[in-house]
C-alpha cells in the first residue's frame, strides 16, 4: 500500500503539478495578451486624437502628454514610434477611410451619382482628418497597411465597373486596369493637393469626378472593347482659331 501511496505521489509530481502548472502558466499568458491588446487599442486611439489636435510632425513626448500618460508606457506597448504609425495606420484605414468608401460604392445610385459619390468619400473623409492622414501616409511604417487599402478599394472598384459594364453587355477584361488607375487618379491628386495646400475639397471632386467621368463614358461608348477604342476613338473638338 505504502509503495502505491509513493508511486501515486511520485506521478503527481511528475505528471499533475507540472500539467496544473503549465494550465496556470498559459492562463496568465493568455490574460497578459488580451490586457496589452486592449491597452495598444486605447493607446493607438488617444495617439488618432493627439494627432487630430497637434498636427502629423507630433513627437513620441507630445503624443503620450496629449493621450496623459509617460513617454516609457507608450513604449511598454509599442516597439517605436514606426509600430505605433502601423497601429494607427490599420485602425484609421479600417474604422473610417475604408468604410465611408465602401458605403459610396454599394449605394444604389445611377452612374455618373455613384462616380461623384465615391470620389466625394474619399476626398471628404480626407479632408476632415488632414492630419491624420498625413501622419498615415508619409511614414514607411504604414506602406503595408496603406498598400492592403488601396487594394481593397481597387477591387471594390473593379467590382463594381464589373457589374456595370455587363449589365449593358460590355467587355469586363479591362475593369482591374481601370480600377486601378482610377483608385490611383484619387489617392494621387488627393495627396497633392496636400502637399501643395491649394484648392478645396470640393473644386477637387469636381475635377476628379470630370477625369474619372469622362474615361468611364470612353469605354461605355466603344462597349468596353480596346481594340474597337483604338481603331475608333471618341473624336477631340478641334480649336477654335481666329478664322472661324
Amino acid at each position: 500500500m505504502n509503495a502505491a501511496r509513493t508511486l501515486t505521489r511520485e506521478l503527481e509530481q511528475r505528471i499533475l503539478v507540472p500539467a496544473v502548472e503549465a494550465v496556470t502558466s498559459d492562463g496568465r499568458k493568455q490574460r497578459w495578451e488580451k490586457h496589452k491588446q486592449e491597452r495598444r487599442a486605447e493607446l493607438t486611439w488617444g495617439t488618432i486624437e493627439a494627432l487630430r489636435d497637434l498636427g502629423a510632425e507630433a513627437g513620441m513626448d507630445e503624443i503620450a502628454s496629449h493621450i496623459g500618460v509617460s513617454k516609457t508606457v507608450l513604449y511598454r506597448y509599442f516597439a517605436d514610434k514606426n509600430d505605433l504609425a502601423a497601429a494607427v495606420t490599420v485602425t484609421y484605414m479600417e474604422s473610417t477611410l475604408l468604410p465611408k468608401v465602401t458605403v459610396a460604392l454599394t449605394d444604389d445610385l445611377v452612374d455618373y451619382d455613384l462616380v461623384r459619390a465615391v470620389i466625394g468619400a474619399y476626398v471628404e473623409t480626407v479632408a476632415e482628418d488632414p492630419n491624420l492622414y498625413l501622419f498615415t501616409t508619409g511614414r514607411t511604417a504604414g506602406s503595408l497597411s496603406i498598400a492592403h487599402t488601396e487594394r481593397i478599394f481597387t477591387g471594390a472598384v473593379a467590382s463594381t465597373l464589373e457589374a456595370r459594364l455587363s449589365a449593358r453587355g460590355a467587355l469586363t477584361s479591362g475593369s482591374r486596369t481601370w480600377a486601378a488607375a482610377i483608385v490611383g487618379a484619387i489617392i494621387r491628386a488627393v495627396d497633392d493637393v496636400l502637399a501643395h495646400g491649394d484648392g478645396s475639397s470640393a473644386q477637387l471632386v469636381d475635377e476628379l469626378t470630370m477625369l474619372v467621368w469622362g474615361g468611364i463614358v470612353g469605354i461605355v461608348t466603344r462597349n468596353g472593347d480596346p481594340a474597337a477604342f483604338a481603331a475608333d476613338p471618341l473624336p477631340m473638338p478641334p480649336i477654335e482659331t481666329e478664322d472661324q
